[in-house]
C-alpha cells in the first residue's frame, strides 16, 4: 500500500480525474455567475482545503524556514495559477467544456517545451512525438466544423 501512495503515476491520474471533474463542475457553476467571482469562490474553497490538508498531515513548517528563492517561485507559481484559473473560468463561461478543456490541456505541451528550455530537461524522440500528438489531439477535440 505504501508503494502505491508514493507512486507518481497514481497521483498524476488522480489529478487528471479531478481536473476533469473541475471542468464539469465549473461549467455548471459559472452558468449564472460572473466568471471572476466564481474563481474567487473556488479559491476560497481551495485555500480552506489546503489548510485542512496541512493540519491533518502535520505538514506545517515555519515560513521562515522556506528560502527566499522558494518563496519567489512559489509566489510566481501562485500568480500563474490564479491567472490560469481566471482565464479558464472565463473560457468555460464563453465556450463548451468539451472544447475548452482540451485547449487548456495544451499546458502539457507548454510544460514539455518550457522544461526543455528553462530546466534543461531532455525529451527523447518518442517523448516529442507524444507532445506533438497531444497538441494535435487537443486541437482536433476542440475543433468544430
Amino acid at each position: 500500500m505504501k508503494s502505491l501512495l508514493t507512486s507518481w503515476p497514481l497521483w498524476a491520474l488522480l489529478s487528471a480525474g479531478f481536473a476533469a471533474l473541475t471542468a464539469i463542475f465549473a461549467k455548471v457553476g459559472v452558468e449564472n455567475v460572473n466568471s471572476d467571482f466564481a474563481t474567487f469562490i473556488r479559491t476560497i474553497v481551495i485555500l480552506l482545503a489546503a489548510g485542512m490538508m496541512v493540519h491533518i498531515s502535520g505538514s506545517w513548517q515555519e515560513p521562515s524556514s522556506v528560502s527566499s528563492r522558494s518563496w519567489l517561485f512559489l509566489v510566481l507559481s501562485g500568480l500563474a495559477t490564479g491567472a490560469s484559473w481566471i482565464c479558464y473560468f472565463r473560457a468555460l463561461k464563453l465556450g463548451d467544456a468539451a472544447r475548452v478543456a482540451p485547449i487548456d490541456k495544451l499546458s502539457v505541451v507548454f510544460v514539455s517545451v518550457y522544461a526543455v528550455l528553462f530546466l534543461g530537461e531532455r525529451l527523447t524522440l518518442p517523448n516529442w512525438l507524444g507532445v506533438i500528438l497531444i497538441a494535435g489531439g487537443a486541437v482536433l477535440v476542440a475543433y468544430r466544423a
